[in-house]
C-alpha cells in the first residue's frame, strides 16, 4: 500500500508543476482534504484550507508564477501517510520582494500527506524560502 502511496503523491507534484488548472488537481484531493500550510516566508500565518480554498490558491498560483518545478530529494512513506522532501523553484511572474518578473524563488519543501481511499486527505506543508526581500 505504502509505495502506491508514495506513486500518488509524487504523480501529484509532477501534476502540480504542469499543471493548467486548478481541476487536474482535484482528482488527487478527498473531498474532506484538510491542507495546513505553516506560517513562512509568503505565508506569514498559518493557513487552513479545505478542497474550494485549495481550487482558489491553485488559480491564484497561476497568477504569481509562470512555471514552477519540483525535485524530489526523498519520500518516505508508512502505513497512510507520505513525506515528500523537494526543493521547489518557481519562475515569477509577477516581482516579488528584489525578484523580477522572470527572476526564480528557491523553496525546501517537506510535505505530509495522508490518504483515505487513496486521495489525499491531511497535507501539511512546511516551506522555507529563501531570502527574497
Amino acid at each position: 500500500m505504502s509505495d502506491n502511496l508514495n506513486q500518488i503523491a509524487e504523480d501529484f507534484i509532477k501534476i502540480l508543476q504542469s499543471r493548467n488548472s486548478a481541476e487536474e488537481l482535484i482528482r488527487f484531493y478527498h473531498q474532506d482534504i484538510e491542507q495546513i500550510e505553516f506560517p513562512n516566508t509568503l505565508t506569514k500565518n498559518k493557513a487552513v484550507r479545505n478542497l474550494e480554498d485549495l481550487k482558489l490558491a491553485s488559480e491564484r498560483g497561476k497568477k504569481v508564477l509562470q512555471k514552477e518545478e519540483y525535485e524530489i530529494i526523498k519520500s518516505y512513506s508508512f502505513g497512510n501517510t507520505v513525506i515528500i522532501e523537494a526543493i521547489w523553484t518557481g519562475t515569477l511572474a509577477i516581482p516579488i520582494g528584489n525578484i523580477p518578473i522572470g527572476g526564480q524563488m528557491k523553496a525546501y519543501f517537506a510535505q505530509f500527506y495522508e490518504f483515505k481511499d487513496n486521495k489525499i486527505i491531511k497535507q501539511r506543508n512546511y516551506d522555507c524560502f529563501e531570502p527574497f526581500n
